[in-house]
């Protein structure tokens, strides 16, 4: 299973929480891109080179960068905006492809809630910005992964399969967030079961309905033991992220994961 360092936000950089988090077992993170935790343009040229050293040394692998989606907006009305938001995405790229990392989490972009411009308008202008990125993923040998959140404009499994079938790439696929699909109504057990071919990786976190979070197994709405037999007969358990998000001991949080995850009938790791 990958580990989301999420919960490192801002108490740590992304690499000195892998080498936490190693000494506790885990050896495949997910790392989010926000500055100070792991930020493209405060990582100086011979900070980036030292980092893979350490990451060999730790016996770890980062899988994925999650470029995040609150600065950025590939949908944005406006031309400089969404270049603004492309340079951004290549920078997270260049750093995967330095980091031998094999994926890059992006969002879709955001619409305007007030008079908001048409869909056909925003969908135009995220695959314009797209022509300028695939490019870019393909050539640094990464992968564009798509994430489905409740504030972009394409928040449903279906909206997203809809973009990864009009795109029709195997760089760009789905990881699809059982939270965020909860929390909107989704059934995220049967989205898995028909749209898996369509999805590279699977954020595992529980949620209200109520109020939307990323907590601890068994405290919300998700269906546990559903999920766990999705999983094994779809994307399987390594392409699975654990994404609980918790500043406090986040390290006992993870255990308690797996071990939750266990007693639900998860096939973890020893």
């Amino acid at each position: 299973m990958i580990i989301n360092t999420f919960s490192y936000l801002w108490s740590s950089t992304a690499i000195d929480a892998i080498a936490e988090l190693t000494e506790n077992g885990y050896r495949t993170f997910e790392v989010p891109v926000s500055s100070p935790h792991c930020w493209p343009d405060d990582i100086s040229g011979s900070e980036r080179s030292a980092i893979s050293p350490r990451l060999n040394d730790y016996g770890a692998k980062i899988r994925s960068l999650n470029a995040g989606g609150y600065d950025i907006n590939l949908a944005s009305p406006g031309a400089n905006m969404r270049r603004k938001s492309i340079e951004h995405i290549q920078s997270v790229i260049d750093l995967a492809a330095a980091w031998d990392v094999r994926e890059v989490v992006i969002s879709p972009g955001t619409r305007r809630p007030m008079i908001s411009p048409s869909l056909e308008k925003t969908y135009g202008w995220m695959y314009e910005s797209l022509e300028s990125l695939i490019p870019l993923a393909k050539q640094a040998g990464t992968r564009l992964l798509f994430e489905n959140t409740p504030y972009c404009f394409t928040p449903t499994i279906q909206e997203l399969v809809g973009v990864v079938n009009e795109i029709n790439d195997d760089s760009v696929k789905i990881v699809y967030d059982v939270a965020n699909a909860a929390y909107i109504g989704e059934d995220p057990v049967a989205s898995l079961l028909s749209n898996h071919e369509s999805i590279g990786l699977v954020h595992i976190s529980d949620t209200g309905r109520e109020t939307w979070g990323h907590d601890p197994i068994g405290t919300g709405v998700i269906d546990w033991d559903g999920l766990g037999k999705a999983v094994k007969t779809t994307c399987g358990i390594n392409n699975v992220v654990l994404e609980i998000i918790r500043e406090e001991n986040p390290v006992q949080e993870f255990k308690k994961a797996m071990q939750d995850l266990k007693n639900q009938g998860w096939e973890l790791e020893n």
